[in-house]
């Protein structure tokens, strides 16, 4: 401004009259005036702004990604099914749901035992893998949680110095000690999830309504990951040759993690998926910690045993073959078996809606 004042000092000019400084003056005032209601106009503005961001800030929990439904529009139908969040185009294999395929339509999810859903990622993956899930659950009235356990996802703990499967499951065990007595739970496990969902159901068994494993590791008592894994030895070389293992304790240790091959990530966990997806999986995942899957797990009937369990197989999976999964639904067989077609080891990506639709129909299974 000082500037502009500078170049402004012409000659004087000459002598207005009365009537033309009086009416300079009005014009003034109006010119004032109009400046302040733009003033406070642009503040409310700004105001509203903030008010907006503190709201989406506390709708969204970064650390668990728990986020709760914001209910029914007036406008909808309460009725109506969730609008796919997927973005790629719909195809004949992940068609919307239509009400007749809604075995247990009828039921209110405010009825239920729970409605409320925790999701436990796999190996590598984190809360962010369910971002699909999450918004059709929230849709049809659903509570969801999504779980970043130790060393993943948000965490900022190095995978490497995961010791324990306890360790590694702690934010789910912290999240179920935490609940109100009575309160109540399904738990869904994908991947390596499941056995964490197990390990906690022998935990917290009278906190957990069902347990859904989703092309999940289900192990029996004395079991570990590796056990199953070493079923499949020699007949999964894309799994083989899509782990680096790292030896951060030295090569005379165990390893301490493994990677996977982000160029053979495609084939291995996302054959299936929209390439935006792959490459949202692409820059999250991170290492999996390796002395969770080498340790054997200690179940019983008393307790994991009484948790009712079901099982939902991915047909065309390629990182634990539909015949590992029947290996392991054949040796502790569940409650119920549902069959994903056409879907990856990654059905929250490949096959959103269809999973949507298997979720909604467990938690109405009475």
């Amino acid at each position: 401004m000082g500037n502009i004042c500078a170049r402004l000092k012409l000659k004087p000019a000459p002598q207005p009259s009365t009537k033309k400084r009086s009416s300079s003056r009005r014009e003034r005032r109006l010119d004032d005036a109009a400046i302040r209601e733009q003033a406070i106009a642009a503040a409310i503005l700004f105001k509203q702004h903030q008010q907006q961001q503190q709201q989406q800030q506390q709708q969204f929990d970064r650390s668990a990604s728990l986020r709760y439904p914001n209910g029914v529009s007036k406008k909808s139908n309460a009725n109506a099914l969730p609008r796919s969040s997927s973005s790629r185009a719909r195809s004949l294999t992940d068609p919307l749901l239509q009400p007749h395929q809604l075995l247990n339509q009828g039921v209110n999810v405010d009825d239920l035992e729970t409605n409320h859903v925790v999701l436990v990622h796999g190996g590598g993956f984190g809360a962010w893998c369910w971002y699909k899930s999450i918004a059709l659950l929230e849709e049809s009235g659903y509570k969801v949680t999504a779980i970043d356990l130790t060393g993943s996802g948000v965490s900022s703990f190095d995978a490497n110095s995961i010791t324990s499967l306890s360790q590694y499951v702690k934010p789910l065990t912290n999240f179920l000690e935490k609940l109100l007595e009575g309160e109540k739970v399904i738990l869904v496990g994908h991947d390596f999830g499941g056995v964490c969902i197990s390990y906690a159901m022998e935990m917290f068994p009278l906190k957990i309504s069902k347990a859904v494993f989703i092309a999940a590791a289900m192990l029996t008592n004395g079991q570990s990951t590796l056990d199953i894994i070493s079923q499949q030895a020699g007949s999964n070389d894309l799994m083989r040759q899509a782990q680096t293992f790292v030896y951060a304790n030295g090569n005379d240790h165990p390893p301490t993690s493994f990677d996977l091959d982000k160029s053979l990530s495609r084939d291995l966990l996302f054959n299936q998926s929209p390439t935006k997806d792959i490459a949202l999986a692409c820059v999250s995942m991170r290492s999996v910690p390796f002395a969770p899957v080498l340790e054997k797990v200690s179940l019983s009937d008393l307790k994991y045993g009484s948790v009712r369990r079901f099982y939902i197989e991915t047909l065309e999976d390629n990182a634990i073959p539909i015949s590992l999964q029947e290996n392991m639904i054949n040796a502790s067989t569940p409650e119920k078996v549902f069959r994903l077609k056409g879907a990856d080891h990654s059905p929250f990506f490949s096959k959103p809606q269809a999973l949507h639709k298997l979720l909604v129909e467990v938690s109405k299974i009475l």
